[in-house]
């Protein structure tokens, strides 16, 4: 992988770790206050699809080193 494909994935993970904190902030918030609760159920799994994203990334960016 080069140095340029490296970088575009580190980039899209921080900005998808950042998207998954604001959607936990958001879910937290919407649960405080009392929202509706499918609504908090859909944005828990938009947060799990983020969630595996990040692990996707970073497995790209870590490789696999058998010992």
């Amino acid at each position: 992988m080069s140095e340029q494909e490296q970088a575009e994935i580190r980039l899209e993970f921080a900005r998808l770790k950042q998207d998954h904190a604001d959607f936990d902030a958001a879910i937290k918030a919407m649960t405080a206050s009392g929202c509706d609760p499918l609504q908090i159920q859909r944005m828990k799994k938009k947060k799990l699809a983020l969630r595996d994203r990040l692990q996707e990334l970073e497995d790209r960016i870590i490789p696999d080193i058998i010992a």
